[in-house]
């Protein structure tokens, strides 16, 4: 009896360890960084990092599931046991594409655990509406529909612990700002003439998100988009042409030869 009542609380000794293990293992989303690289069109190149804390007990599982490279998305939601694990930036009017997921390789902490970085890129259209305001001149406004943050009963608010970038093309004038960004501060002017990157810290309400920016086009470049409309616009009439001249080449060398 005595060897039984013995056996009974090592297991219970040794059930309470595998529990208490099982109970410190987790996943923890500390960081995301999400950064839009806008382009001279309405399609943006979106990268995202999302730093991932782990205890030692998850440290083989997450190694295991990074080796099985075929995993999607949301078996990775399920693996961490995250929801925000996702595209943060989407298409309201189609999905994303060139979708590429990266989980980055653990580094070990002095004291407990780890943390891994896992990067999610991909490419977004409709991220921007453009008209032409005026002579060689075009202004680009951020769709703030593609935004995919925390959504609150006041609308689209940026989490703690979350950086959102816009970077914009080179060449280009930001003008209308709204709600102010962390990075950069405005000029003495009020403007932000010369920046290309703008960044919101976290905690920032976006249900009232504004960015709008210039581009000024070359005479150059507004030629030659002219004389490709042309050119596209007519393309049948000039495929016929070419044949037409061609066989008038031919026929006439076939009479000089002759």
């Amino acid at each position: 009896m005595r060897r039984l009542a013995n056996y009974v609380l090592l297991v219970s000794a040794l059930s309470s360890v595998f529990l208490f293990a099982s109970a410190s293992a987790y996943f923890n989303m500390t960081y995301v960084n999400t950064t839009v690289i806008l382009y001279k069109n309405t399609s943006a190149h979106v990268v995202e990092s999302f730093t991932i804390s782990m205890s030692n007990s998850s440290i083989s599982q997450y190694n295991q599931d990074r080796r099985a490279i075929n995993l999607t998305l949301s078996e990775w939601q399920h693996a961490l046991s995250n929801d925000y694990l996702m595209e943060h930036i989407i298409n309201p009017r189609g999905s994303v594409r060139d979708v590429t997921f990266l989980p980055g390789p653990i580094g070990y902490t002095n004291n407990y655990g780890g943390t891994a970085i896992i990067t999610l890129d991909y490419w977004v259209n409709n991220v921007t509406d453009v008209q032409n305001i005026a002579p060689r001149e075009f202004e680009y406004t951020f769709n703030d529909s593609v935004l995919n943050f925390q959504h609150t009963s006041s609308g689209e608010d940026l989490p703690p612990n979350t950086r959102f970038n816009i970077i914009i093309p080179k060449g280009t004038d930001a003008i209308s700002v709204y709600p102010s960004p962390d990075f950069p501060n405005p000029s003495f002017t009020g403007n932000y003439t010369g920046h290309v990157l703008f960044s919101w810290f976290e905690s920032e309400p976006l249900n009232k998100f504004t960015f709008a920016y210039t581009q000024q086009q070359s005479m150059q470049a507004e030629v030659l988009a002219y004389f490709s409309g042309i050119y596209y616009g007519y393309t049948a009439e000039v495929y016929l042409a070419i044949v037409v001249a061609a066989a008038a080449v031919g026929i006439y060398a076939y009479r000089k030869l002759r």
